[in-house]
């Protein structure tokens, strides 16, 4: 999952971004409002956690210049505004969430997972694809209720999936969303890692979970 964090003061700003990090998001940082509003038009973001006040351009303004281009990705704001007001501001201008500074990690994390479930119509923390069992809480990943042990990036190659289950996902879009910027872009590691996720998943080949369309790319079966 590819996250942007928008945020002005240094500190906060790292310290989000290397925690996500540790938590497998792929992550790009900004510092004002310009270059954020550029990132959000330019990167295949599926989330984008903004501050209201940046330098350049405000917050409110990113998020209405995003919306006003066509684009959907869920916002989570941070905000050190307590009033309600401005936080009805906020959602109006096309935000889905908000955090009063000062928060805990924790809190921003739960709440940017509740955002990409729903954007992936889930509702809840368990998502099931047949007998795949994945909860995004505790990263922990079952079939027919038998655990399986996934590395880091095959947990985000199967989260990614199934958050989009029934869809079409192109190498380039999982190369995109899975890898840093500076990723040597190469369809082929790709395709090694669904080849081992499969086998995981279904090393006896009868479940097919994941579905290859020559020239396409890869749709997690649903059911």
């Amino acid at each position: 999952m590819r996250v942007l964090v928008l945020e002005d003061e240094p500190a906060l700003r790292e310290s989000l971004a290397q925690r996500l990090r540790g938590e497998g998001f792929v992550v790009d940082a900004a510092a004002d409002g310009i270059e954020g509003e550029y990132a959000g038009r330019e990167y295949p973001l599926d989330v984008a956690i903004v501050d209201l006040g940046l330098p350049g351009r405000s917050g409110l303004e990113v998020i209405r210049a995003w919306r006003d281009a066509g684009k959907s990705f869920p916002v989570l704001v941070l905000t050190a505004r307590d009033r309600w007001q401005q936080k009805v501001e906020a959602l109006q201008s096309g935000a889905d969430d908000y955090v009063t500074k000062p928060f805990q990690f924790e809190e921003v994390l739960a709440r940017v997972q509740a955002l990409l479930r729903r954007s992936g119509g889930w509702s809840q923390s368990l998502q099931r694809c047949g007998e795949i069992e994945l909860d995004t809480r505790s990263q922990q990943v079952t079939v027919a209720g038998a655990p399986v042990e996934l590395t880091a990036f095959e947990y985000r190659l199967l989260e990614y999936l199934m958050l989009r289950a029934g869809q079409v996902v192109s190498k380039t879009e999982l190369t995109e969303k899975l890898y840093e910027q500076d990723f040597e872009r190469d369809s082929n590691v790709i395709e090694v890692f669904v080849g081992r996720l499969r086998r995981k998943l279904d090393p006896d080949g009868t479940r097919q979970p994941i579905e290859t369309l020559r020239g396409r790319g890869y749709r997690m079966a649903r059911d």
